[in-house]
């Protein structure tokens, strides 16, 4: 099972996968805004559920006069409607970078990342099946 935060249940074993790095993404041709404003620029942000995400109070933060054009828990969503101009988004790089329609833009900080884990049952620990899909994993995210 996979997770941004560590497994605390007493037969899980957790280990730290990878840290995925965000950004701040503009339709292409965007120019970055004015970090500590954001008066006249749209943003796609989280759903009211989940509005503590670090990402989503970063952006709150950096632009705190922006207008929410629209809220989302799908980031995939989210980078469409970035990239059809209806606002700025934080996504992550992966995703973000993959998209030709969208840039990232620099405003002198960069949202926070996410770290995901992993974790399985203890007694799985030595099954070679498990020990094959994670190195599979780390090859496919890390190439």
């Amino acid at each position: 099972m996979f997770r941004i935060k560590p497994f605390s249940e007493p037969e899980v074993i957790s280990r730290k996968l990878l840290h995925i790095p965000y950004a701040l993404y503009g339709k292409k041709g965007s120019k970055p805004p004015r970090a500590g404003d954001g008066s006249g620029v749209r943003v796609v942000t989280m759903n009211a559920e989940f509005a503590e995400m670090p990402d989503a109070i970063w952006l709150k933060r950096a632009l705190p006069k922006a207008e929410i054009a629209s809220r989302s828990n799908n980031r995939q969503a989210q980078a469409e409607l970035c990239a059809g101009g209806g606002g700025l988004a934080v996504l992550p790089r992966p995703l973000g970078d993959r998209d030709r329609r969208l840039i990232a833009l620099d405003i002198g900080a960069s949202p926070p990342g996410r770290d995901t884990y992993v974790g399985y049952h203890r007694d799985l620990r030595r099954l070679a099946r498990l020990r094959a899909l994670l190195d599979l994993v780390i090859e496919r995210l890390a190439g």
